[in-house]
């Protein structure tokens, strides 16, 4: 069964996030709030977790997975960004976008596009997962809880805590955190392009 957090979303507590932390070097699979919708995580290490995340959202291997970076100085650990990209990233974040990048060698290989060898990398505007990623010291592997055949990710805690119950070892709930996904772009080509129009105004980036 999953542990269920009830955690402030302004100033989640020490000890909760603490806890949760614990549970993710231990090799935990969480359900967690982001700035705009909630997400399966488990640590960059974590091949078991990372599978989990696959037979849950029946991926295959050409899904994305985004690594969820609290600052930019993490980020540049593990996607190689040039001087215009830097200042695009830069001047989106933190907020709803994920960006596809080349991977660096930081990167495990099951986690890159099979063939353009990229990882998708963002930084929320989350205070929870903000707190889950200062105190864990690296990135979670992170994928939306989207559901196979569902159009719309679960926005209540308490509902993922029913659903996911024997599948996920963690939930954390902060309250409603929104149904849209992120904006994903992708600067891994000769030109942007915009995957995917969500949460985070494209506007910038057309």
């Amino acid at each position: 069964m999953a542990k269920y957090f009830d955690v402030h979303p302004q100033t989640p507590q020490a000890r909760t996030i603490g806890t949760v932390v614990d549970s993710l070097r231990s090799g935990a699979l969480i359900a967690y709030p982001t700035d705009s919708c909630f997400a399966l995580g488990c640590r960059l290490g974590n091949q078991e977790g990372i599978e989990r995340i696959r037979s849950i959202r029946r991926l295959d291997d050409r899904h994305h997975f985004t690594l969820m970076c609290e600052n930019f100085a993490q980020l540049g650990q593990f996607v190689h960004i040039d001087n215009d990209v830097f200042r695009a990233v830069k001047a989106a974040t933190p907020g709803s976008y994920t960006f596809i990048l080349p991977a660096t060698k930081e990167v495990p290989r099951r986690l890159m596009h099979p063939k353009k060898k990229t990882v998708g990398v963002r930084i929320p505007d989350h205070a929870v997962t903000r707190a889950l990623l200062a105190e864990l010291g690296e990135p979670l592997v992170s994928s939306t809880l989207l559901l196979p055949g569902e159009d719309e990710p679960m926005t209540q805690g308490w509902e993922i805590k029913e659903r996911l119950d024997h599948v996920v070892d963690a939930v954390i709930d902060s309250g409603d955190c929104g149904t849209e996904p992120t904006t994903v772009v992708d600067f891994s080509g000769d030109v942007v392009e915009i995957v995917r129009r969500g949460a985070g105004d494209v506007t910038r980036f057309e």
